[in-house]
């Protein structure tokens, strides 16, 4: 129910709300992004974090953005999730969804950015293709200290 919520615009008419269409859209979305609930009606606080996530990105995914802003979408998650979310977002990124992701996991950014944008102190301080970022270069940037 919580992934139908983003798309009201397709399942109200007349003011009604077509519960069919609602469900079906939301265990179309439950299906792609392997969500593991017990029964779909489920409550999102009753599901796994990882699970929590798939539900806020299914929420999202489903109004169809050119733009997904991600913020710490592997926090708190577990590593087969957390592959799971890496997954999906290489696959949007693919499909030409641009994908803007913060994250304080350096690893995770290094893995999945095209380039990074670093900042210090509330300015951006860098701006580091893919090729050129490293732990060094990424961490010289945010701390305020050249790149040796």
């Amino acid at each position: 129910r919580n992934i139908g919520l983003t798309g009201l615009r397709t399942t109200v008419k007349a003011g009604l709300m077509d519960r069919g269409a609602e469900r079906s859209r939301s265990l179309d979305w439950a299906v792609k992004l392997q969500v593991k609930y017990a029964r779909i009606a489920d409550t999102v606080n009753t599901l796994s974090g990882g699970n929590q996530q798939k539900v806020v990105l299914a929420k999202w995914l489903a109004t169809g953005p050119k733009v997904l802003i991600v913020d710490e979408p592997t926090r708190g998650i577990d590593v087969g999730t957390k592959a799971e979310v890496h997954r999906l977002l290489s696959e949007l990124a693919a499909d030409g969804v641009a994908i803007l992701m913060i994250s304080s996991d350096l690893p995770e950014i290094l893995g999945m950015a095209d380039r990074v944008l670093v900042m210090h102190e509330g300015r951006l301080t860098a701006e580091i293709p893919r090729s050129d970022a490293t732990e060094e270069t990424v961490m010289a940037a945010a701390t305020g200290r050249a790149a040796a």
